[in-house]
């Protein structure tokens, strides 16, 4: 059995309520707050973990915030099918040129997807500003397994962490299956870490050389 919110168009009822909410809710921003993209960013994201609930519209949903700073989402819910949802909020500025931020960790999302009933869900919310007031353009209400592996790319932090290459250019895969995209991240994890290896070496010989350097030079 899957998720009947993604097997179906339902998902995308969900992405129009988000833009249709923050546009009619305005003012939880200030002249202050509007300069800083991170201080949106947060804003908005506080604004949707307040009120997700509500924009779920499904009283059965079991729903939940209040997750440590390192967690892995922002807000969670289960579904009356037993399917379990961590939701990330990601926020894009649409005028800036370049954003590449970080979804996740392959280690940790892993261990995570070997429960079927475990879905990641990015919810990217791309908006302009003007004056104080927060114009949203779109919305993306998607696990991550529907995100073509040619918009993402690995970050050398711990295991590795799955990152978007551009924020400004997103490539969907509606419907696409978890198994194929997982194989997917394997393979690019299987040339991922030799490269990060040779990496390593070269650091290896660059600090033997530097620890030469200061072994000859004198204590004064």
């Amino acid at each position: 059995m899957k998720s009947q919110l993604f097997a179906t168009g339902e998902y995308r009822k969900i992405e129009q309520i988000v833009v249709d909410f923050l546009n009619a809710n305005q003012g939880y921003l200030s002249s202050n707050t509007i300069k800083s993209t991170r201080a949106v960013g947060d804003a908005i994201q506080d604004i949707l973990s307040e009120n997700f609930q509500t924009i779920l519209a499904d009283e059965r949903a079991i729903y939940s915030t209040g997750f440590a700073r390192r967690a892995m989402a922002d807000l969670a819910f289960e579904d009356s099918d037993g399917f379990y949802y961590v939701v990330d909020v990601k926020t894009h500025r649409h005028d800036t040129k370049f954003n590449m931020p970080n979804l996740t960790s392959v280690e940790r999302l892993a261990r995570f997807y070997e429960d079927d009933k475990n879905y990641f869900v990015l919810l990217f919310v791309t908006y302009e500003v003007a004056d104080t007031q927060v114009n949203v353009k779109h919305a993306r209400f998607i696990p991550i397994e529907f995100l073509d592996w040619d918009c993402l790319t690995l970050g050398a932090l711990g295991w590795g962490q799955i990152q978007i290459a551009n924020s400004n250019r997103i490539t969907i895969r509606s419907g696409y299956p978890r198994k194929s995209w997982m194989l997917e991240l394997c393979d690019n994890l299987l040339e991922f870490y030799p490269k990060e290896i040779s990496k390593i070496g070269q650091r290896i010989e660059h600090f033997k050389k530097v620890r030469i350097f200061w072994e000859n030079r004198s204590d004064e």
